[in-house]
Order: structure tokens, then sequence, then C-alpha cells
């Protein structure tokens, strides 16, 4: 469940900037079918940043009833602040998650000491598993291998999701830490080479809409078959990097607007649609990946 091709999901919204049921389950329902691995509810993709804390737990306790047990669900339950960490995480006992992933903090940039004792304040307050998530380019913080290595010493610290786009980070990290640590990746664009070095999968913005193609790629990275694993992540190549060509989630919420996966492409202030130029850029990627 913590392996493979795991979605980060988007939050769908209507018109009125309210959680879009229908379209939750739209998209629970297409995961289930295209067989992705587990469903990050609310991570930063799910646009975490602009919601409540109330609303943020009720979106994961709705996606729970909408799986209705048949894909696992992980809450995102990162926060700058510690002590809103830990209350999230513990909103989710007992709930159904199979764990949680946690961004490092953001804005106040913490040092790598401030770092191990976020997380490690927040893994002691719950007994849910907990992956790390490490993005610099979005939070100003980087949680270096050596902090990671100490995190992993923690029982159900169980993991991190790398999305630093530094390949030698795999190694790096594989050094100080267990066998069982699992490492997924979460830039697509990198993805296949961070699994051709050891790593285990990948929480993927791609996956929302692409979500069989992911599956498939981390099947064949799985295997070995990293000849076929190439055709095919070159054919997602040009869609791994556009939809980031406006902050993410406005591209993927586009896309799965165009493809009909979701009933607007909604978000919440300061995020705003894809812009007039933005439209044809992601289209074309749909098309090259052959999702139209």
């Amino acid at each position: 469940m913590f392996t493979g091709s795991i979605v980060a999901l988007v939050t769908p919204m209507d018109d009125k900037g309210n959680v879009c049921r229908a379209s939750l389950k739209k998209l629970i329902d297409y995961h289930i079918a295209s067989g992705t691995a587990a469903i990050v509810s609310v991570g930063t993709t799910g646009e975490s940043a602009t919601l409540s804390q109330d609303e943020h737990g009720d979106v994961v306790m709705l996606t729970l009833e909408l799986a209705d047990g048949r894909i696992p669900v992980i809450a995102g339950t990162g926060a700058n602040a510690t002590a809103e960490g830990v209350s999230l995480t513990k909103r989710f006992e007992k709930s159904g998650v199979v764990g949680c992933l946690t961004v490092t903090p953001y804005y106040n940039r913490p040092t790598q000491k401030g770092l191990y004792q976020h997380f490690k304040t927040i893994a002691e307050s719950t007994e849910l598993l907990q992956m790390l998530y490490n993005v610099p380019a979005r939070t100003g913080t980087d949680l270096l291998p050596e902090t990671v290595s100490r995190l992993s010493k923690i029982k159900n610290i169980i993991g991190i999701k790398e999305a630093s786009g530094n390949l030698s980070r795999v190694s790096q990290i594989q050094e100080w830490v267990n066998e069982d640590f699992i490492l997924v990746s979460g830039d697509d664009a990198t993805s296949l080479d961070f699994m051709h070095l050891g790593g285990h999968g990948v929480i993927s913005v791609t996956a929302n809409i692409a979500a069989r193609e992911m599956v498939e790629l981390c099947a064949l990275a799985q295997q070995g078959n990293f000849a076929e694993a190439r055709i095919l992540n070159q054919r997602l190549m040009h869609l791994h990097h556009k939809l980031f060509a406006e902050p993410n989630p406005i591209p993927v919420k586009w896309a799965a607007k165009r493809l009909g996966l979701i009933a607007t492409d909604t978000l919440r202030l300061p995020m705003t649609p894809l812009t007039d130029a933005g439209r044809p850029v992601v289209e074309q990627a749909l098309k090259n990946a052959g999702l139209l």
C-alpha cells in the first residue's frame, strides 16, 4: 500500500469552492478500476494549504467513506506547526486510514534538529504509520539523509516521499536506513530513474489523469523491465512536465476536468484556474500522452 503507483489526489470542488462529493466518488472509482495502489487524501496536491483544518479532516473522512475499503487511503497531515500536525494526525486514529504523509514544515525553515523534533513529536503521538515528505522547492526546507536516518529508527516512521528531484538522494538515504525503509519518488519526471536506483514507487500527480499508465509504469519497473518502462515513460514525459507549467495543482485540475473526471477545475484562492495561455500547452501534453 506504500509502494507502486500512489495518487496524490486532487480535491474536486464545485463552482462555489465546496468539496464536490460526486466528482470525488468518480475519481476514487477511476483509481480503483485502474489498479492504483493507494490514495493520498489532502496532501499538498489536494490543496491542504487552503482548506481549514475541519475541512481537511472532513475530506479525508469522505474519501474513506467513498472508498469503502476498496483502496487504501493515506491521510495528508503536514503542517508548519508541530502542534497542528499532531492534532491532524490524532484526528485520523482509528478512522481507517492506513497511515499519514507529513510534509516538512513550510516557510519557517527549521534546522535539521527542528525537523527531527517535529517529525518525532508527531510520530510519537500516534500508532499510525508515518511517511516523511521532502519537497524543498515548495517548502524552503530540505530534510537531509542523516536526519532521515535518525527518524527511520522511530518504529512507526516507515518511509519517505522524496521530491527534491535529486536522484543521488536514493543511494544517500539507502546508505543510512534499513532495507525495509520505503523510498518513493514525489517527482513524476524522474520517478522511473528513481525506481531504477532502488526506489519503491511514486506518489504521483500524473496518476490523477493517467492512472492506468502510472500503474503499468511502476509494475514494469518492479519487474525489472526498464526497456518497456522507458518507452511508456517517454510517452508520458511531456505530460509529467506540463502538469507543472503553472503551480500544482492548477494544470492537473484543468486536465482532470478536460478528461471528464471532475466537474469543475475550481481551486481555492490564492490559486486560480489555468490561464488561457496554459490550456493549449496542457491539452497538447494530454494528446502526446495518448489521453485525448
